[in-house]
């Protein structure tokens, strides 16, 4: 029962986002040019390329929290992206960055795609962990208790099956 109660936020969560994404509502982002200094560069690869954007960033006078960066290729992005972030990409017109702020659907899928704060990730990764109690838990009180035995083997085969149908035949 505390479990389930401790787990009904993150649940809604994924209820609400993955639901209003599949319907269709996948959120929007606003994006803003961001103005760099003359000459900017970063080098995607680089070791120090979190301290190269910070510096970068106080270097244009934008005063921007982030907790770290996602580098891809020829792009990179601060993260968290559940909230307004910084998009760099490295194009032939030179360094080009801009300011991207979520709406709400698309900030609680982020959330939900593990995008958010670290502290937010580690929240997952409890509530993945008493997912699992909960479900482990219900399922061993089903085959203990003899009267439940049967149901819980159909029901668990059925929903296997299903499971399994849907993922590697659909």
């Amino acid at each position: 029962m505390y479990f389930a109660a401790f787990m009904a936020p993150a649940f809604l969560l994924v209820a609400l986002s993955g639901g209003l994404y599949l319907l269709g509502n996948k959120g929007s982002v606003q994006s803003e040019q961001l103005m760099l200094p003359a000459g900017s560069a970063l080098n995607f690869q680089s070791e120090t390329l979190e301290s190269d954007i910070r510096a970068l960033l106080e270097s244009a006078g934008v005063d921007h929290k982030f907790e770290y960066v996602k580098a891809k290729g020829q792009q990179a992005e601060t993260r968290p992206t559940s909230r307004t972030h910084i998009e760099f990409s490295q194009s032939g017109q030179g360094l080009q960055a801009k300011v991207n702020k979520p709406s709400l659907q698309y900030a609680m899928m982020e959330l939900h795609k593990g995008h958010g704060p670290k502290l937010f990730k580690l929240y997952q990764m409890l509530v993945a962990l008493a997912l699992l109690g909960v479900v482990l838990g219900g399922l061993a009180v089903g085959l203990l208790a003899q009267s439940y035995r049967r149901k819980v083997l159909i029901t668990s085969a059925v929903g296997l099956a299903v499971f399994l149908a849907l993922s590697l035949l659909a």
